[in-house]
Formats: C-alpha cells, structure tokens, sequence
C-alpha cells in the first residue's frame, strides 16, 4: 500500500491532520495484518510494533476528539492504556469488555476505525462526534445497544462477571475486560474471580487487564503507592500465576515520576515500550488460553496523550470544547496524516477476521437445547405444599436438559426449600461429597456474595444462556446493580437472548425470629420502579401451582427481567395451572367472590399475606358485606400502556390489561391492596382505580415469633382489613 494522499471518506470531521511520523516509508507502507489474515504475524515484528503505536495514537485522537465536540465524557483513562487495547486487537482479539464504563469513547473509537459503527449509520469522524451521546447514539457508557459491544459498562465491579460468563461458554475464545486501578479496589472483581477459578479452574481464558495509571476519578488510587513487585504479589496472593507487568517507567528517557508517560518519551523510546506490551499481551493471551489465571497489567500515567495528566485528565468540563487551547495542542500533537489513518482503518478492519459487529460472540445468538414441555404437577385445592420446592423440581428438569443451565445462590439453597435442585444439579465444588450434594461438575454455583451470583447468572443470560439466580429476599440488594445493568442493556439489545430469571425466598413474613436483619422486603420498590422501564416482571405465584406456571412462563421468554418471589413454608393451594395462565397474561386472577351487600376488593400481592384477607372476608360476610380476592400475580400487566416504556424495548411486550378487564378484577364499593412487602407493587391499581381504596403494607422490622405475629405488628391482620373496609364503606 502506498501513503494516501487523498483523505479517505471516513475521516471527515478530523480537525487536525499532521505529518508523517519517522520512519513511516519503512514500517508503515504494508499492513501488518496482511489481507485474509486474523492478526499480525509475530508481535517481535518491527512493522507490527510500528503499527500498533500507530493504532494506538489514533485511539487517543479519536478519544479526545469526540468528548470534547461534546465538552463532556472521559477521556483520561482510557488513554492510559491505549497501547495494551491496539495490541489486543493487533493480535486478532475483539471480545473485549470492560469494568470500566468511563472507557467508552475509546471503545466507540475503536468500533469506528474497525467499522464496526456503520451498523448504526456512522461512518465517519463527523458522524461520530454529532452522535456522541446523544438519544440513540453513542451512550455515555457502554450498552446493549452499540455494535460490537461484548456488555453494558457502568457500575464499578461488573465488567469480570461479563468476561467470566463468556469464558465459560466460549472455551478457546479469549475474553480480555480492562479495569482500572481506581476501581480495583472494589470488593468483588478478586473474590469473584477467586470463587470462579476453583469452580471452574479450566475457564482461564479471561484475561484482566489493569489499567494501572495512578489515579481514580477525582484522586490518586489507594494504590498508586505499590511498588511492582508488591502489586504483582498482590495478584499472586489472589490466586493469579502469571502476572504479566509492563511499566512505562522503565522506557523513560525524560526523568518523568513513578508514573511515566509513554507520549512524552523519545519515539525510539515509544517503539520499546510498545514492543514490551505487545509481547507482554502476546504471552498473557497464550498464557489465560492454555489454562493459567492470568494478568496483564500496564502502568502509565493517566491521561498520557491527551490534554491533562492525572485526576485532571479523567473527565472534560464545560469549557474543555474544541477551541479550549489544552485540547487544540493535545489534538495537534496527535495529529497524524491521511496515510496513517487509512493504515490503521486498514488494519482494524482485517484483526480478528472482520468488525467486532460482525465477529463478536454477542453479536450472534446462542444455540440453546430445546427444553420440550417442563413436566408441571398439578395439586389439588387445599393441600399444603412449598412453592419453592415445586419451582425446584422444574429447575432441575431445566438443568437436565441443558447441559450449560447454571443456578446461583448465595445462602444456600437448602434454606429456600430448594434441595432438590442441588440433589439433581449439584453443588460445584472441588470437594466430591455425596452426603452435602458436592461435585466438581455440578450446576449449581454458590460463592458467598450475592454480586458473584447475580454477576454470573446475568451475564450468562447476557451472552445467550439459560440461568437462574436464587436469594433470600432480604440480602438480594447486593446482587442488583448488576442485574439492573443487564435488564436494561436486553431492553435494548440488538439480539434475542434468554430472560435473566430470580427467585426470592424467605419473605420478610417468614423471618420472624430472625429480626429485622432478615426482613427487607423494601427491595420490592426496587422492582415496583424498575416495572416501568418495560422489560420487567415482578412474579408473586400465591401457591404451589402458580409458581410452577410463572417458571414456565419466563424460561420461555427473551430479553426480560422476571423476578419470581414465593415463600419456602407449606401453604394451601388456591389455584389451577389454567388460572395464572390467565394471570400472567392479566396480570390477575380472582381467588373468591362472596356476594353481599356491598363489595370491598382485597388486591393481594403475595401468598402468607392471603391468610389474614380469607379471614377478613369470612368476618365480613358475617356482617352481610361482600368481599372479592384478587391475586395479583404480574403487576406490569396492571399499568396503563403510556406508564410504562414498553414500546422503547427492542422485543417490546406491550400487552396489558385493558379498562374493562381492570374494571372486572377490581370494579366494587371499596378497595384495599394489600402486600407483605412494598406498597409500590400496589401502584398500578391505585392508579388506575376510582372508587374509594387503601393500601396496607409493610412498615419495618422487628423479631417475632411468627408470621402472623410479624403481620400484626404491620398491621396486616383481618381485624384491621375488617375495619379499614367498614370505613370506606361508610
């Protein structure tokens, strides 16, 4: 290829164009990723290292550039470590996530320059900063919804669960995530890749790749201080090893401090330092794909490149436009000619065998086994049985039949009635024991963090499998950062994949003696306001019966949010499978009707709090007023079609309760909406509703000895429901 004299097409909207870098005529007039090639030859090559410096230079252009059209995003970190990204690529590797969502315009920018952006109309420099984001352009963190995108990125903590659900579906495949140093020191990614490992120890291709520059957001990072050897200790200590370390000090040649940057040394220098995180990348990727926990970390200041260093360089402000004279020299000093610029794209386009929106594991749907008919029972009206138990026993058909199907659960299993998922799927563990249902090749995965599990049931259903997380009510809040992120990136994903699916046991109801630490059902508002963003569906199966069709309902479905939430004691049934068929397409079905006087509706979400509403009614017909029980089983279906967002969602389900079916289930002379846990889940009843209505709900929390006791105590007893509907009565 000879130098572009021409400007290609793609770099309109370029502001600045510079002259050729030394030694171009020798080193840049070929591709290194020669055509009908995946990646460079060999990393030691000196056109490949070339290459990737240049690459690597255009990421900080392109970075720069595109926040500060905008005057706003964050271009510090990821032009730390612009170097170990271009060799990733350079090396044929596109599944890249991130633990860090203030990475996103360097992503964008190497989705532009492999094409990758032109599958939403963005095609050139111009193209890029105008959508830049914008509504239905480039967000300001990663989602679901940018091509070539592997996951959403927000949240510190997030971006291995990602990496580590691929690896486990991908074998061979290498998924690097970058994470920075500033967020490191968030609890979970070590302890999550710790439990992952034993459980898994032959998934090591994820590789970390620590961007460490010395500064989190606003300061230097908690470990900015470390000495090498201590930070590659570290690792070790952690279970990694190999841990692979390229320090830009060591290619210093201007008495910079303890972190250099690379930009600021000689080009000789420049080319070394390259060369050393090209290698040291090469070496990682091989080592994580023949079965070594591996890390490769990049030290180099942060912000090298770009119009700030440090803290200072982590986000653009008001002023940081396309005329601040700080960002003019940073552009102007990475500015880079034509030729450059279509070597690059050249060599973007060819790594890894095409654009990342067209070679991606996520860009493509997952072959799942077909489940055929889950074998539901039936039980008989007025038996007690668990629902819990008889969700487990689908569970473990599911896992039977998809060999891939993984369970998580923090807090054990067995303590949500659910043994016989662990009988049938068992416990991963390295440890083979019969009598605890223990087995290195187990489907169940139960490390004692609520983040690890959501992190891993989400991002297995992210990626195109099945999954389902298990918890107690009261501690889930630690697993749902994630599981929000993942909702709303399938909320808009270009792609079918599996519904990400929860059960909730051992209600607040349940935990009497326990105490208030055990009862926190207040996670319902959670999803009484997630309801809204049109992919989510809170569950409350009322009995046995019910739960098993509600399972059944969400292993069927795509790119939802389905939260199943039951109690693990024994409880009468009240329904047939026919019922909540009709209830989740309602939103609720009618479980008793006594004629009286006048009507007073109980809306009833949940299954111990039916036991004070039937005793209520009872004492009301008593009194010659009627009463009618209304489960209320899928509170979605209860809005009205303009509360919620459902027509924004790529596979959007917009079906809901019309006026006249509302008017059915809920039309009488008083209304009261009654629920163990949130008054929120009570919301699109309220709303919609006309007559004269009261809601009863949970307070707080206290120790008990019983359920009913613990109702008592928040007033959900019949005597108060008895009393509360002779007032709007009257």
């Amino acid at each position: 290829m000879v130098a572009t004299t021409q400007v290609p097409a793609f770099c309109e909207g370029i502001q600045y164009f510079g002259e050729l870098p030394p030694q171009f005529e020798t080193y840049g007039k070929t591709p290194s990723i020669a055509a009908g090639s995946k990646a460079i030859a060999a990393p030691t090559d000196p056109a490949a290292v070339y290459q990737t410096l240049l690459y690597a230079d255009a990421l900080r252009y392109l970075t720069l550039q595109v926040t500060a059209s905008k005057a706003s995003g964050h271009p510090g970190g990821f032009a730390s470590q612009t170097e170990a990204y271009a060799a990733l690529v350079m090396l044929g590797h596109k599944n890249i996530a991130t633990e860090v969502g203030h990475h996103a315009p360097g992503f964008y920018s190497a989705m532009f320059l492999d094409r990758s952006l032109e599958a939403m109309g963005i095609k050139t420099v111009q193209e890029l900063r105008d959508r830049f984001r914008e509504q239905h352009g480039l967000l300001g963190h990663l989602s679901g919804y940018i091509p070539g995108i592997l996951a959403p990125a927000g949240p510190l903590g997030q971006g291995q669960h990602f990496a580590m659900a691929a690896a486990k579906l991908h074998p061979g495949t290498l998924f690097p995530f970058t994470m920075g140093d500033g967020g490191m020191g968030e609890p979970y990614p070590m302890s999550s890749m710790a439990h992952f490992h034993t459980a898994f120890p032959s998934a090591t291709n994820f590789l970390p790749v620590l961007v460490w520059n010395g500064f989190s957001q606003e300061h230097h990072s908690m470990v900015s201080l470390k000495t090498n050897a201590e930070m590659i200790a570290y690792w070790q200590g952690n279970g990694f090893e190999n841990v692979v370390l390229v320090d830009a000090k060591a290619f210093d040649d201007q008495n910079q401090g303890a972190f250099a940057d690379s930009t600021a040394c000689s080009f000789e220098q420049r080319l070394a330092f390259t060369q050393a995180v090209l290698s040291g990348v090469d070496a990682a990727a091989k080592s994580a794909l023949s079965g070594q926990l591996t890390v490769f970390i990049i030290k180099q200041l942060k912000g090298a490149g770009v119009h700030a260093r440090g803290a200072k360089s982590h986000n653009l402000y008001g002023h940081h436009t396309l005329e601040n004279p700080e960002i003019i020299a940073a552009l102007q000093a990475n500015a880079m000619p034509a030729a450059v610029w279509e070597l690059v794209r050249t060599n973007c386009e060819r790594a890894a065998g095409g654009s990342a929106s067209q070679v991606a594991v996520t860009e493509s749907e997952l072959p799942l086994p077909d489940l055929g008919q889950l074998p539901l029972q039936e039980y008989a009206s007025g038996e007690a049985k668990i629902s819990t138990t008889a969700m487990g026993a689908l569970v473990a058909y599911v896992g039977q039949q998809d060999p891939a199907y993984l369970v998580t659960n923090a807090d054990g299993n067995e303590a949500s009635a659910i043994a016989n998922i662990n009988q049938a799927l068992k416990i991963i563990h390295p440890t083979e024991d019969p009598l605890y249902n223990q087995s290195p090749g187990g489907q169940v995965y139960e490390p004692l963090s609520e983040d690890a599990c959501a992190g891993l049931a989400v991002g297995l259903a992210l990626f195109g499998s099945r999954s389902l997380w298990c918890s107690y009510e009261s501690f889930a809040i630690n697993g749902l950062p994630i599981w929000q992120t993942v909702t709303q990136a399938m909320a808009e994903l270009r792609r079918s994949t599996p519904s990400t699916i929860c059960l909730f046991t051992a209600g607040a109801l349940e935990q009497g003696r326990n105490g208030w630490t055990h009862q926190r059902p207040e996670i319902e508002a959670y999803f009484a306001a997630m309801i809204r963003n049109g992919n989510i569906f809170p569950l409350f199966p009322p009995d046995a019966n019910s739960i098993q069709v509600c399972f059944d309902w969400a292993v069927s479905t795509r790119n939802k949010g389905i939260v199943i939430t039951a109690s693990k004691s024994p409880l009468p049934i009240r329904t047939t499978l026919a019922q909540t068929r009709q209830a989740l397409q309602d939103g609720a079905m009618l479980l008793q009707e006594t004629p009286g006087s006048s009507r007073v509706v109980f809306a009833v979400v949940g299954d111990m709090t039916l036991m004070p509403v039937y005793e209520a009614a009872a004492q009301l017909a008593t009194a010659g007023i009627g009463s009618r029980i209304v489960s209320v089983v899928s509170p979605r279906r209860l809005y009205r079609p303009s509360d919620v967002a459902a027509d924004s969602c790529s596979l959007p389900d917009e079906h809901f309760l019309d006026d006249a079916g509302f008017e059915q289930f809920f039309g009488g002379d008083a209304l009261i909406g009654i629920t163990g846990g949130a008054s929120g889940m009570l919301e699109p009843i309220m709303l919609r509703s006309r007559i004269r209505r009261d809601t009863v709900a949970w307070k707080r929390g206290e120790t008990t000895a019983s359920a009913g006791a613990l109702m008592a105590f928040n007033g959900i007893t019949a005597e108060h429901l008895v009393d509360r509907a002779k007032a709007l009565l009257s």
